[in-house]
């Protein structure tokens, strides 16, 4: 008998009995128009979708990783093989999320490779990995991600105020993130084209952070400022650990490759690398830097909290959620409660977050679900052939992602593991324990049905129209 908590339907729920036994018709307001369809509308084009790319990319990584690179490896020219080595996996792995993306041209990234690979292979097991991966990336990864770049532009916006022997009281940056966190959210709750329309603008504006960069280390570099390079591999690291979680730093610099995939997401005395960089290059205008800065991490938080709303939206639909995080607000037919859902869990995490601790905790559980997504390739390979593949990717480059996964995961906890990991870890055995009875036999708490509708009368949010057409 098949499992009704798992009948899929071209993206539309088909449930008996799970969330209490709720259909969308007990949901949908009387009032409503039964001819117009309530889905989140395709707003997104080749401009846009290609600026949601660049903007999450070029993001904080690339001005807040340096130091932790250069940290655990010990040595310039390790780091430099390792930023070598995460441009190159990064490059793999979007390849690899090309041909997945047009084989299964739905939302919601990992959470649909994986339902779609594993879901028919076995009736409990099978859908599983697609429901820890909705639960880790929801949970954890997404308000991690957020959290990160909310802090790394708060850190940039109080800069050109601040010194560091005169620096910011603890409040401010915590305060500041959580403040731009709200803003954006709220921005993308409001409209879908006023989201898509801030990362454009945004995608265009942080290369004048990024140009300024780029071309003073060349002419630095050009006037013979190359002693730190002179050092080569002296004070290289040889322990497992410590070039995997370098890895963590530098992919983390590269993430957002995959971010398009969810809508078819320093030195101690001076963290901030760009201020110190134009202090020293730019001179009287080195304040315009940070300002760049902001902006480049504005647009990378923009992105990513598109993103992370669509995945969520996605899970909730297969049921791997609550049901209240796949309905869309009534007039602006934006993800509000997905929207608003992941803006709590970041703000936790602004709370008691350091922005390096936060990025071992995102790369560890990230790299976990990349490495389940390139198993799930695999498996579409061998079990659905038949499946049209306008793109398909050499064998060897799932291959090799997946084993790199495997060394990025399993090489940290091996040599030296940190509480951040064993944190996943038993919020993956957790996971375990909520998706037998709330997921696979679709039982619900006491009082969700009421809580639903509350919420859904709070927010003014309804159920989507997705059938025979599709996902957005």
């Amino acid at each position: 008998m098949d499992n009704p908590a798992f009948t899929c339907d071209d993206g539309a729920r088909s449930r008996q009995g799970g969330k209490g036994g709720r259909t969308k018709e007990d949901l949908q307001p009387s009032d409503a128009d039964s001819s117009h369809e309530t889905r989140i509308p395709r707003t997104v084009g080749a401009f846009s979708g290609t600026a949601i790319i660049v903007g999450t990319m070029i993001g904080s990584g690339i001005f807040v990783s340096p130091k932790g690179v250069l940290e655990r490896t010990g040595s310039v020219a390790l780091s430099l093989l390792v930023w070598l080595g995460c441009g190159v996996l990064s490059t793999l792995g979007a390849l690899c999320y090309i041909e997945l993306g047009l084989v299964i041209p739905e939302s919601g990234g990992e959470f649909s490779y994986l339902f779609r690979g594993f879901g028919p292979l076995h009736r409990f097991f099978g859908p599983l990995p697609a429901f820890l991966a909705s639960w880790i990336i929801n949970l954890i990864t997404m308000p991690a991600s957020t959290a990160i770049l909310s802090l790394a532009f708060a850190e940039y916006c109080v800069q050109p105020f601040f010194s560091v022997e005169c620096p910011p009281p603890p409040a401010v940056i915590p305060l500041v993130a959580a403040a731009a966190c709200w803003l954006i959210t709220i921005a993308h709750c409001y409209s879908v084209r006023v989201g898509t329309g801030m990362q454009n603008l945004f995608t265009v504006s942080k290369l004048s952070a990024v140009a300024p960069v780029v071309a003073g280390g060349v002419y630095s570099l050009y006037q013979g400022n190359t002693r730190h390079l002179a050092t080569g591999f002296q004070g290289s690291t040889s322990s497992v650990s410590d070039v995997a979680t370098a890895f963590y730093s530098g992919l983390w610099a590269y993430d957002g490759w995959n971010n398009l995939n969810y809508l078819t997401e320093e030195l101690l005395a001076s963290p901030a690398v760009a201020v110190t960089f134009a202090d020293r290059v730019l001179g009287p205008v080195a304040f315009l830097i940070p300002v760049g800065v902001a902006l480049s991490v504005a647009g990378a938080l923009n992105g990513t909290i598109i993103s992370t709303s669509r995945i969520c939206f996605a899970s909730a639909r297969q049921g791997h959620m609550v049901d209240i995080l796949s309905f869309i607000h009534a007039r602006h037919l934006t993800p509000a409660p997905a929207l608003l859902f992941n803006a709590v869990l970041a703000s936790g995490m602004i709370a008691a977050g350091n922005i390096d601790n936060l990025i071992d905790f995102f790369s560890f559980s990230a790299w976990t679900i990349y490495g389940l997504v390139m198993l799930a390739l695999l498996i579409l390979r061998r079990t659905q052939p038949e499946l049209p593949r306008p793109y398909r990717v050499h064998l060897w480059i799932p291959v090799v992602v997946l084993l790199v996964s495997v060394y990025l995961v399993v090489g940290p906890i091996a040599d030296a593991p940190k509480l951040e990991y064993v944190y996943v870890l038993c919020f993956l055995l957790f996971g375990v324990v909520v998706y037998t009875p709330c997921v696979f036999y679709g039982h619900s708490a006491p009082g969700m049905r009421r809580l639903t509708e509350l919420c859904q009368k709070a927010l003014e949010v309804v159920p989507t129209d997705y059938g025979a057409k599709g996902p957005c």
